[in-house]
């Protein structure tokens, strides 16, 4: 079973390059962030026509996610992340397919820091903390997936030291990403290549993409039970280079089936 993760940077704007993209890389699941688009605006037509069925939480102009599938019925579980009933930004989406409970998530990015949307983020990376020890202690197979906005470490940024001061890789951000890994989750592309440059994301700016002076905060985590099935991992780096394209690239795993 293949599943991928891509943070898409508008479902609508960039429709053409899903499309292609889903076409080319024919996952079975994915995970799609940053929608940018309200809940009736989703582009369900085509994406059934594509092949798949999907659920989505939609926001005007922002955030977003989705989660699509052509291998099993997708059963929602939570279209929110538990811990503030007040929070109104749709950036998570949990649902069981095939065997396997998935959260999609868009963790906030959290610039200017420090100031409000730096606290923000860091509330929510403690909700997902919790959370995310909650669905572990169901001992059964869970993906938490998705853009993070998280640079786990130096070794997945180009130039770390431009980043000292960014939400993205500021201590707190890190510690916060180390306190929910050591909960037992593991880093499905690190177990498989713990010492290659991997890169997610590359800004648009400063011809980014051409110098390769990209992150990695796209994250594919796994619980325990799926240690044992992961077989390959990889980016879709190529299609960052497409024409219109979104500034992230897709991100996949593959699993045996149980």
């Amino acid at each position: 079973m293949k599943i991928a993760t891509y943070n898409v940077n508008g479902v609508n704007g960039r429709l053409p390059v899903l499309l292609r993209w889903l076409h080319e890389s024919a996952p079975d699941i994915v995970c799609l962030q940053e929608l940018k688009a309200p809940q009736e605006k989703f582009p369900l037509e085509a994406i059934n026509d594509a092949g798949y069925e999907a659920i989505w939480h939609g926001q005007k102009s922002w955030n977003g996610v989705a989660i699509l599938s052509k291998k099993g019925q997708i059963a929602e579980v939570r279209r929110a992340l538990p811990g503030d009933p007040d929070d109104v930004h749709s950036r998570y989406i949990e649902a069981r397919i095939n065997g396997l409970l998935i959260g999609c998530l868009y963790l906030p990015n959290g610039n200017p820091a420090p100031g409000p949307k730096f606290d923000y983020k860091l509330n929510w990376f403690k909700r997902l903390i919790q959370h995310g020890q909650e669905l572990l202690a169901l001992k059964e197979p869970v993906i938490l997936t998705g853009d993070f906005n998280v640079i786990p470490t130096e070794f997945d940024v180009y130039k770390p030291e431009r980043w000292v001061d960014d939400a993205l890789f500021r201590p707190e951000t890190r510690s916060a990403f180390q306190d929910l890994m050591a909960q037992g989750w593991g880093d499905a592309l690190r177990k498989l290549y713990p010492n290659e440059q991997i890169y997610t994301f590359w800004d648009y700016f400063r011809n980014a993409y051409g110098r390769n002076a990209g992150l990695r905060i796209d994250h594919f985590l796994l619980s325990p039970q799926l240690d044992n099935r992961l077989q390959s991992a990889g980016v879709d780096r190529h299609v960052r280079g497409w024409e219109k394209t979104s500034d992230h690239a897709p991100v996949w795993i593959t699993l045996a089936d149980q």
